[in-house]
């Protein structure tokens, strides 16, 4: 067991369960193992008590020594495993439509696993760095050092390199008690917690393990009570929404021979029936508007007028040459040009790094160079109702949707997630977004909305429940009534400030706690 070591004893006996600076092999893959399992804790299995016990592991390992490698090499093991458990669906993304050979989808994969294991390496290594430097005494280490890291290093995966913070740990937990934090400080604040839970684990192979079993139970009943706090108050009469769900299969989305048939389904699906909101998935018309039939837009904002619908519809707008957005377009009966482009762009997929044209061009993306849309956008209106529109993965961001929110003149009251993952077939990309989405409500207080080619295409209410949802893989339109919300969670006014500002106040505060330990290691000695 970790144990913590007596004040009078030398530096090099702090922890002599471990020497060497580098883990063994199998330590490394132990820990790759472990990350990999925290697929488990994600949709559709919804362990989420097993991230617990998972990172306990992890931050126990770790523990048993002070080497910066060791720590580092470990924490990199367990990134890796995670990213590559948790999106191995790309993988179909990169054989059967980019028609990458099996061997280098599989070297793809590696290679994002291995990239997305520096954060982790980050985490756990800065950590350990702490500790030596500032001299942590275990309970500082484990119980702040640690947590606070993971936190910072999931933040970072948000942001670096245009970010790709898919899977973060604290979206396994929308329907836990921990959700309850999501409109103070949001998912990266949750993975706070999510590691700070992991520590109480960790602490009960210490003296005060009652200290740690109290603090865990804290923080769920807490969590608890909080998710019963109303941020957020309904605000105008109710509409009535039709969301479409084309099941346009992927290999003919694009296809030419293909494209009448797809507008034709599209605009028979668009018209079946009025709603005061009728909303296509991205890029459900999948050509410019300068190459449509003559009249097809026409004809919807004629339908749009005689109905009394507002149409949200998913398209590409061309600007100029090579110049393109994936863009939503709003046709509503009193006839006013509205346009949301897509801001947040999917690396390699949407937009091309520097010099990675070489890469892109043999994955055969369509549209894989678009424009970038504007970080401030607005919504537009529904009657009562503001809708703003994100397009696909876009909502994995959710200090950019607290931004427009708190920042727009009219804050939007409804939330509309327009997404294809036909790319990815039928794995489970389709029940983690799903997941990603009911965490931006849980921040926001906001429904969403979500209208999607194959799945999920749902309602979810402000507090994160999903209220209904059509089967993946169908083609249907789901029919509803809903009503938007007013106010600002603290989540909204501050974005990811707060987590930011309690972390580094906690880090403070083990500073504190390392200086006293040496001040008393000195008096002792």
């Amino acid at each position: 067991m970790l144990r913590r070591r007596p004040a009078s004893a030398p530096r090099s006996a702090q922890t002599p369960t471990v020497r060497g600076a580098r883990p063994s092999l199998r330590e490394l893959v132990l820990a790759a193992l472990a990350g990999g399992a925290s697929l488990f804790s994600f949709e559709p299995f919804g362990w989420w008590p097993l991230q617990f016990l998972l990172l306990a592991y992890l931050f126990y390992r770790v523990g048993l020594g002070n080497s910066v490698k060791r720590a580092t090499l470990l924490g990199w093991a367990f990134g890796f495993g995670w990213s590559v458990g948790a999106m191995h669906w790309l993988y179909i993304l990169m054989t059967r439509f980019a028609h990458l050979p099996a061997i280098l989808g599989a070297i793809g994969i590696v290679l994002l696993g291995l990239y997305m294991g520096l954060f982790g390496a980050f985490a756990l290594g800065a950590a350990t760095w702490l500790r030596r430097r500032w001299a942590l005494p275990l309970g500082a280490f484990v119980m702040v050092a640690l947590p606070v890291a993971w936190g910072v290093s999931e933040w970072m995966r948000g942001w670096v390199f245009t970010g790709f913070p898919w899977s973060v740990s604290g979206y396994a937990h929308v329907s836990a008690p921990l959700a309850g934090y999501a409109p103070l400080i949001g998912v990266y604040g949750i993975g706070v917690l999510v590691a700070l839970c992991a520590a109480c684990l960790v602490m009960l192979t210490q003296r005060k393990r009652l200290q740690a079993v109290g603090l865990l139970a804290a923080l769920l009943a807490v969590g608890a009570v909080l998710r019963t706090v109303e941020w957020t108050q309904e605000t105008g009469a109710p509409i009535s929404v039709r969301l479409l769900q084309g099941n346009v299969p992927q290999d003919q989305k694009f296809d030419q021979a293909f494209l009448t048939s797809i507008l034709d389904k599209y605009h028979a699906m668009i018209t079946a029936a009025p709603a005061d909101l009728i909303a296509t998935p991205e890029t459900a018309i999948p050509s410019f508007p300068q190459q449509l039939p003559p009249n097809y837009l026409e004809s919807l904002q004629r339908f749009a007028s005689t109905s009394g619908s507002a149409l949200a519809v998913g398209i590409p707008l061309l600007d100029g040459p090579r110049q393109y957005a994936n863009s939503v377009i709003a046709l509503t009966p009193q006839p006013a040009p509205y346009r949301y482009d897509k801001a947040h762009l999917v690396p390699f997929g949407e937009f091309i790094p520097p010099g990675f044209r070489w890469f892109t061009d043999m994955l055969n993306i369509p549209l894989n160079d678009a424009t970038r849309g504007k970080a401030m956008q607005l919504p537009f209106a529904v009657k009562d109702q503001l809708v703003l529109p994100n397009i696909c993965y876009e909502d994995v961001f959710g200090e950019e949707i607290a931004y427009q929110l708190r920042n727009a003149p009219r804050p939007a009251t409804l939330l509309l997630n327009m997404s294809n993952l036909s790319w990815y077939g039928q794995s489970y990309a389709i029940p983690q977004h799903l997941q990603i989405s009911r965490m931006r409500t849980l921040e926001t207080g906001r429904p969403m909305l979500r209208s999607t080619n194959d799945g999920a295409t749902a309602i979810i209410d402000g507090r994160g429940v999903v209220r209904q949802a059509l089967p993946f893989y169908t083609e249907g339109v789901l029919s509803a009534t809903v009503r938007g919300t007013s106010g600002f969670t603290p989540y909204i006014r501050f974005g990811n400030y707060t987590f930011l500002l309690l972390g580094g106040l906690a880090l403070a505060g083990a500073w504190l706690s390392g200086r006293n330990y040496r001040k008393k290691k000195a008096d002792v000695e």
